[in-house]
């Protein structure tokens, strides 16, 4: 008897700006913000995502939540958030009505909330240590214990990028569950990613495979007219999970699939509210959270990924290329990884807020060069038109920012 479990990633990046030459040099962290990030393109796009995404799809869930528990339905609608800490920043300087609606649906008692980097960063890849790794998902723990009254123990790392070590890195911070990409080739022979592992060298932490073909269906090809499946019904989807074999069924997606990357007109939102009607008709269906599924499934096995075989959610390839996968991405994140030291060593908690939102993942993205459909999905997230150009920029707002740690530098050595 599959559960089913939902996990929505919310997220919104700081885009960077253009960077002008023009303007004096400036190395005062209050003002460097609305110098590195384009702050007014950012509101702009935030409150789009929020009119066509956020504000109807929290209302709806809601709604469903409290409509089957006011029902006394015992099979209730079960679901995982995990946002990132620039869309909860985003969030408080632009619509904090919006974390009032998610402390709402914190509140029914069917909504779990899980860890992963603040910044939505690559820190894990940094260093075999990884001590910012650790360190933003601290922050990021603190951030959902004060806003929702949970403290998480099951993990989602940015854009789901995976290996054993950070499995035990995981581990070592006390989670007991961790989320991967089910990707065939880490599920040879019987295995199926609708079932609980356990990460190979790890004892007590548990992996979760995300059932990419299953989640893909909504997040990707719901509008698509070329599938042969379309238009897909919340009947024909729920009878799919019906016939799954396996403990649970997790569905994980961008939350801006409802409304943004599927628009309102594909029937995305009439889908959704009808699923959950539709799941319950079936008994062998029931909604459980990630620690529900972790709480009373076993492992059937071990799953093995190298250190040098990253996995992620991220184009065919599933693997880091979509943020390291040519010199410009690479010469990109060196340059912000090889600061870590210098900007530490300032002390200074806003130069260090300024150097973690540059790791955040979606800037190396935009610089990827993909082509055929896994460019096409970049150029759409992208806010450049031209990768080169944005390389520049990133690494002349990197040049400079280094530039403010060495002056803060040198002004602390002088006192």
């Amino acid at each position: 008897m599959p559960s089913i479990c939902f996990l929505f990633q919310v997220h919104q990046p700081l885009r960077l700006n253009w960077f002008n030459y023009e303007e004096p040099k400036e190395h005062d962290p209050e003002t460097l913000l609305a110098r590195y990030f384009n702050l007014p393109l950012n509101r702009q796009i935030f409150e789009k995502v929020a009119r066509k995404c956020y504000e109807p799809a929290n209302a709806l869930f809601l709604h469903t939540l409290n409509e089957l528990k006011d029902k006394g339905e015992s099979r209730k609608l079960k679901l995982a958030y995990s946002l990132s800490g620039t869309f909860i920043e985003q969030c408080k300087m632009w619509k904090p009505e919006l974390i009032d609606s998610f402390k709402a649906m914190a509140r029914t008692g069917c909504v779990e909330f899980l860890d992963e980097t603040y910044y939505h960063s690559l820190s894990s890849v940094f260093d075999a240590g990884k001590e910012e790794f650790k360190e933003q998902v601290r922050i990021h723990n603190r951030a959902v214990k004060e806003l929702f009254g949970q403290s998480p123990k099951v993990i989602r790392n940015t854009e789901f990028i995976y290996n054993n070590g950070i499995a035990r890195c995981a581990e070592e911070m006390g989670y007991d569950g961790i989320y991967a990409e089910g990707i065939e080739r880490v599920l040879s022979g019987w295995r199926s990613p609708n079932y609980l592992y356990r990460p190979i060298g790890c004892k007590k932490i548990r992996l979760l495979l995300r059932n990419y073909k299953l989640s893909d269906d909504v997040g990707y090809r719901f509008g698509a007219r070329w599938w042969p499946e379309w238009p897909l019904t919340a009947e024909k989807y729920a009878a799919w999970l019906s016939s799954c074999d396996g403990d649970v069924i997790n569905l994980c997606m961008d939350y801006e699939t409802f409304g943004e990357h599927q628009w309102d007109d594909t029937g995305i939102f009439w889908f959704m509210k009808s699923l959950p009607w539709q799941a319950l008709k079936y008994d062998n269906l029931s909604f459980a959270t990630p620690s529900e599924v972790i709480s009373k499934s076993r492992p059937v096995g071990e799953v093995n990924v190298g250190d040098f075989d990253t996995i992620s959610w991220a184009d065919l390839e599933r693997d880091t290329s979509a943020w390291l996968g040519n010199k410009m991405q690479l010469t990109a994140f060196n340059e912000v990884k090889n600061i870590e030291k210098y900007v530490k060593a300032t002390g200074d908690p806003k130069l260090l807020h300024l150097w973690r939102l540059l790791q955040t993942s979606d800037h190396f993205y935009y610089l990827c060069t993909k082509h055929w459909s896994d460019g096409d999905v970049h150029h759409y997230f992208s806010h450049i038109k031209d990768q080169q150009a944005g390389f520049a920029n990133f690494m002349s707002i990197i040049s400079d920012f280094k530039e403010t740690v060495l002056t803060h530098k040198a002004r602390n050595a002088t006192k």
